[in-house]
């Protein structure tokens, strides 16, 4: 449908009528919108998908068709049908017969103990998604990679092994540890060359759910298949509600077209405007997710978002979801919600209650954007099948399911850090962008002053524009304000058991606006506050997304010290300069 751009902008707020899961309110719009029209009682349609456009671009002229799949109905913006990237394109594998290569297994689960000892190895795969077959990235041949799970307070040895054709390394995302094995490379190690090997001691200080991947070219790496979960087991065996079964689902995406991966930009990423998008969506490596459970089941689902640019809105069918934690720790007290809203790099953790038989889909459903041609209209993918058959589930946890707990010790631990969530800000940035040497067209485009863009792009509105954009033609920022200074820069130094008040204000006017999820290194924050009103429900992060046009106020708990990257989460934003560092000191 087309709207007007009033009416249309308000249309795309709509977040499924769902608060966050975090307990904050929706994202503030960078203009004021008319009544927001909401999305209550959308009608859960078939998965949209996409169209794929065969063809290659080359100097023929506009008959040459794009290599990257466009939206059902949408149209390639005329003055970019001739252009390319200014990458070389890059798959992994290159030259390698596929034949050779071993076929990859999922995910197994790998407990280990205090003192233990893992050997990882990045590696090249096969993987076959919807009947193609693709030369990917796997550790230890698995996709996702081994689900670790260590008890809290244990530390492990980890011998990482090179066998990819890139360097590489792994970054223990959210896991406060030494900052010697953090694994970034430059700042707390060098990358680790294709052939070589390097030795990690990872602690595990906070139950929860914990993911791991590389800091070397994520928006390669990362993207084809170098990720996996890490649960981390509290002592308390009443540390969340009770549950009959625990699933746990890493969520991820692939671009293809036809029977073709999307290549990659070898000497910058491209896709640099929002990331990369794909269409194909997946979950735990699969493109079609299924679960058998008992009539009254409580499930505890563990939940990640490895995609390097795509935010979900979750949800089962209209079955009841109780949100418990999220990436550090559990919230302050428990709350029900129609559905969870995960950005990259997050983690929840939450509890869903099938009370009939039948068959529950879990779904994506989020608003979609046409910019060129103006138009917004609801979509929703089928992301797997939760079937619940006619036996009761034993035992039968409704009543515990029902109840919102309270954490006290939760409580109690943030009650210790209420006394500075009123202080001015110790430091205040703004998220923007600058842009350089784009083709004339996108740039004329972008610069419509009635384009409209929402505090939150659920999918790539404007791929042809997205794809030809790379990191040598866009620089992602976040500025000083203070001081102007910018991405790594910046001279940003704490004592060790400081408290820090950062606000984050996202720029709505610039080039191309667009939320980014702000992750730090080796501490916890809360986010406190958003557009000045406080946060109900608090919980203990490492990864908040910060909409566009919105102002979020986060408390660092800096206890760890060391020097620590805070970056974007999406990928090719971070590979196109949007990280800084903190240095906590001794």
């Amino acid at each position: 449908m087309k709207m007007t751009r009033i009416a249309a902008a308000a249309l795309a707020l709509a977040v499924v009528a769902a608060p966050a899961a975090n307990g904050q309110r929706p994202p503030v719009p960078p203009r004021k919108p008319a009544a927001d029209t909401g999305m209550a009682g959308m009608k859960m349609g078939p998965d949209t998908g996409m169209a794929g456009m065969a063809g290659m671009p080359g100097m023929g002229g506009d008959t040459m068709a794009m290599p990257i799949p466009m939206p059902r109905g949408m149209v390639m913006m005329p003055g970019l049908r001739t252009l390319t990237p200014p990458v070389t394109p890059f798959l992994p594998g290159e030259g390698v017969d596929p034949a050779t290569l071993p076929m990859a297994r999922p995910s197994a689960v790998v407990r280990l103990r205090n003192g233990d000892t893992l050997d990882l190895t990045a590696m090249l795969v096969r993987r076959t998604v919807k009947g193609r077959t693709f030369v990917m990235y796997g550790y230890n041949g698995e996709s996702p990679g081994p689900l670790i799970r260590v008890p809290q307070n244990a530390t492990i040895v980890v011998r990482f092994r090179n066998a990819i054709d890139l360097p590489s390394t792994v970054h223990w995302h959210g896991v406060r540890l030494d900052n010697r094995y953090d694994g970034v490379p430059g700042l707390t190690q060098a990358a680790v060359a294709p052939g070589d090997r390097f030795t990690y001691r990872v602690h595990f200080p906070d139950a929860g759910v914990y993911w791991y991947h590389p800091h070397v070219r994520e928006d390669i790496e990362q993207a084809m298949g170098l990720f996996g979960n890490m649960i981390v087991d509290s002592p308390d065996s009443n540390y969340y509600s009770p549950a009959n079964d625990e699933q746990v689902l890493i969520l991820d995406d692939l671009l293809v077209n036809a029977d073709t991966l999307i290549p990659f930009g070898k000497e910058a990423p491209d896709f640099a405007l929002m990331g990369r998008v794909g269409n194909v969506l997946l979950v735990n490596g699969e493109p079609r997710y299924d679960l058998t459970v008992h009539r009254g089941a409580v499930v505890r689902f563990y939940l990640t978002n490895a995609a390097s640019s795509r935010t979900y809105n979750l949800s089962f069918s209209g079955a009841p979801i109780k949100v418990v934690a999220s990436d550090v720790s559990r919230f302050e007290h428990e709350e029900q919600a129609p559905s969870v809203v995960i950005a990259p790099a997050e983690r929840y953790i939450v509890q869903v209650r099938f009370p009939k038989p039948g068959r529950y889909a879990l779904v994506n459903a989020v608003q979609a954007i046409n910019h060129f041609q103006g138009e917004f209209m609801p979509e929703v993918d089928t992301l797997g099948i939760v079937t619940v058959d006619s036996t009761a589930a034993s035992p039968d946890y409704a009543a515990p399911f029902a109840a919102m707990r309270t954490n006290a010790a939760v409580v109690r631990d943030i009650d210790r850090y209420r006394k500075y969530f009123a202080k001015p800000p110790d430091k205040t940035f703004t998220l923007t962008i600058r842009p350089h040497d784009l083709p004339l067209a996108t740039v004329q485009f972008m610069n419509v002053d009635t384009a409209y863009f929402a505090p939150v792009e659920w999918v790539d509105g404007m791929p042809d524009m997205n794809w030809l954009s790379t990191g040598k033609q866009l620089t992602w920022v976040i500025r000083d304000d203070a001081t102007g200074r910018e991405n790594m820069d910046i001279d940003w130094h704490a004592k060790v058991g400081s408290v820090i008040k950062l606000r984050l204000f996202n720029d709505p006017h610039s080039f191309h606006p667009m939320q980014h999820p702000i992750h730090l290194h080796g501490q916890r924050m809360l986010v406190i506050a958003r557009d000045g009103v406080a946060t109900s429900n608090l919980v203990w992060k490492d990864t908040a997304i910060i909409p566009v046009g919105q102002t979020v106020d986060l408390l660092i708990d800096a206890s760890n010290p060391g020097a620590w990257m805070l970056h974007c989460h999406i990928a090719e934003h971070m590979g196109s300069g949007m990280m800084a560092v903190l240095h906590v000191d001794p």
